[in-house]
């Protein structure tokens, strides 16, 4: 049987999937706070967001800037030909730490949310380190 799509480019897609994911729960929780009229206008004049909204936004900003740059690193590897057992790990270590990354963010335990960061950026090393 014949894989439809590499480790890397499944870990790419299941990123940007719990990026849209961490998205909408942030949006539906500010439409909870403010109520749809409120969100779906000029949002000039709404509430201060709740602890955990703050928390949801923040980790989607750090969501995005890794994203950006774990996104560039397998489409490099990809078009260059780089899959192996290495990428295929640094792809998933990459992923599965990113989705503790953001229960630990949502739930703002302390010290447990960097060294998920780190160990996703680990992953993200393993794949440059191939590049190489």
């Amino acid at each position: 049987r014949k894989e439809i799509m590499s480790t890397e480019l499944l870990m790419l897609l299941n990123s940007t999937i719990l990026f849209f994911v961490i998205i909408i729960a942030q949006a539906l929780i500010a439409i909870g706070q403010n109520g749809l009229s409120a969100q779906a206008g000029n949002r000039d004049s709404l509430n201060e967001p709740t602890v955990l909204r703050k928390r949801l936004q923040r980790l989607i900003a750090n969501l995005q800037e890794n994203l950006v740059m774990f996104g560039v690193v397998v489409l490099i590897a990809h078009a260059a030909g780089v899959s192996n057992d290495q990428t295929a790990l640094g792809a998933s270590l990459f992923f599965y730490a990113r989705v503790a990354h953001a229960v630990v963010y949502a739930f703002g335990w302390p010290w447990v949310r960097p060294l998920c960061w780190f160990v996703s950026f680990v992953g993200l090393a393993m794949i440059v380190l191939q590049l190489f």
